[in-house]
This record gives structure tokens, sequence and C-alpha cells, in this order.
């Protein structure tokens, strides 16, 4: 069996894919989106949360800590995460439940043994297990053994990328997925370098590969006040997939949702004060996409 990190399994989902499904997330991801709804995906590695708002400062994982990474900070105790071997004392002894551990090291064996908990509703509903992330082909020996196993159990299986990995990865994979969803976040280099801090080129190159490969795929467009909601650029966006021969696109409006995760991680993020797009203005960016004969979905 194979060992990898996954930070969150989420039932009944049924914005991952088709029909009712299992979303399992794996760990790690080289991009630095500043709307990342999920930064706790970021690193490989298991990583500790703080929630300040539920601390009682009893400070009891101070004096618990054997490695004295926790520090205090205007009367609340932080931890210093150079020092941190995440030994969870500080987790398991916290009365109020404010520290977490985000991300289990797993093997493949205990991830399908959760899938197939859920495999009636996979029946009932045509659904299936989708691996997200993060990026899920960073862990690519982990992500291909588990796709391999569920193929085995006739279970759909969707993999849902941000396009940033070697094109052999994708290769070793491809006979083991039937869906793909693949994130477009935006098509000008310097831009996307400027918001995700990675550039595009490969991400472009490996759409267009995958698309000569399988026509099950979904593009993904989480859309962005001031970032890539211009409706030129939208347009350039539609050309583009309609030239890949693909017909099927979700518009992903920015939302507030994950920004408190980035206070207990103890990040700092540059959208607290970026608004939802309204539902007129997404409902004209969604018909750039229908002009160009793309299904369009919004939300998800």
């Amino acid at each position: 069996m194979t060992n990898g990190i996954i930070f969150n399994i989420k039932r009944f989902a049924i914005h991952d894919g088709p029909g009712i499904r299992t979303t399992i997330f794996l760990k790690g991801c080289s991009l630095r989106c500043q709307w990342c709804h999920n930064p706790e995906s970021w690193l490989r590695q298991p990583e500790i949360s703080f929630d300040q708002e539920k601390c009682i400062q009893c400070y009891q994982c101070l004096s618990t800590c054997p490695e004295q990474a926790i520090f205090l900070k205007e009367g609340y105790p932080y931890t210093d995460k150079k020092k941190c071997l995440l030994s969870g004392r500080c987790v398991s002894i916290c009365p109020a439940q404010a520290r977490e551990i985000i991300g289990n090291k797993v093997e493949t064996e205990e991830v399908i043994r959760e899938i197939r908990k859920d495999l009636i509703f996979y029946q009932e509903s045509g659904g299936g297990v989708t691996f997200s992330g993060g990026e899920p082909l960073e862990q690519i020996d982990f992500l291909a053994e588990l796709l391999f196993l569920c193929q085995q159990e006739g279970i759909h299986r969707v993999v849902d990328t941000c396009g940033y990995a070697p094109w052999p990865h994708f290769e070793r994979i491809l006979s083991l997925v039937d869906y793909w969803l693949y994130d477009l976040k935006v098509l000008d280099e310097q831009k996307h370098l400027e918001y995700t801090g990675i550039s595009n080129q490969l991400i472009l190159d490996n759409l267009k590969r995958l698309s000569r490969q399988n026509k099950n795929i979904e593009i993904r467009i989480p859309l962005i006040p001031g970032v890539n909601d211009d409706k030129g650029e939208i347009a350039e966006m539609a050309e583009l997939i309609q030239s890949l021969a693909l017909n099927e696109v979700s518009i992903l409006p920015f939302h507030k949702l994950g920004l408190d995760k980035y206070r207990r991680l103890g990040l700092v993020t540059e959208m607290a004060h970026t608004l939802t797009p309204s539902k007129a203005y997404l409902e004209s960016i969604a018909e750039i996409f229908t002009r160009n004969n793309l299904k369009v979905n919004i939300g998800g």
C-alpha cells in the first residue's frame, strides 16, 4: 500500500463531478492563488491550525509542548512552526478545541475503505469519487494507486487539477480517470504569475495535450473581481475552450467562506475586501460562453 497525505474527506458532494460524490482532498500545491479557499492544502506536510476565537487562554498547551514551540503573543499561544514537530499534545490537551493538526498520513486501503461506505449513493446517482486538493497530481504515486483500486471496484473516478504537474504524471493516469475538472484561472502569463506565483505555460500546454487525449473535461473558472472578470479576457477563454473541442464550463464566483482559514494558519490574505460578483454580472459572463456554444454552470 502507498502512503499519502490527505486533509479532508467530503461526503455527499454534488459540485465535484456527476452525481453524488465522495471528494478526497490531497495535501500539497505549488500555486499560491490569492483567492484560494483551501490554503490548508498548500503544504504537503501536516500543519497546526490555531483558532484564536475559540481559545480560552488556559495555557495548557504552552506547558505541555515537548519542543517548547508555543509562545505568547498578545496573550494568545501561537506556534513557532519551525520548532513544532507535530507531537499533537497541544491538540489533545486543549479543552476548547482551538488547535488542530491539518493533514493525515494514510494508506490507500484506508481511503478505499472510506470510499466504499458511499457505494450505494454512487450507484443510485451515477456518482463516484473525486480526487481534489491542493493539487492531487503532486502525490502521483498515491493518486495513481487510489485510481487503480477504484477502477478495480467499478467506481467512477474524477480528478480535479490546476494543471500544474509534469505531463508524464498525466500520462500515467490517463486510462484511470473517467472525467477531469480542470482549472483555468488567467490567460495572461504575467498576470497569472502575479496572482498565483506560477507561470501558466505548463498549465495551458497540459490542457491542450489532455484535450487531445480525452474530451471528458469540465473547465472550471474561479471568477475573481479585479483579476480575471474582464469580459474581453473571458471571451478569449471561451474561444480557447471552444478551439479545444470542449463543451462544458463552470464559473466559480469568488466567496469569502475560506478567509478565516488564513487567520488560523497564520497567513495573510489579499482578498479580505474583495466582493462576490453579483448574480446579474455572473449571468452576463455566462452569456459569453453560451454564445460560443458552451454549456455553462454557475457555482460549485
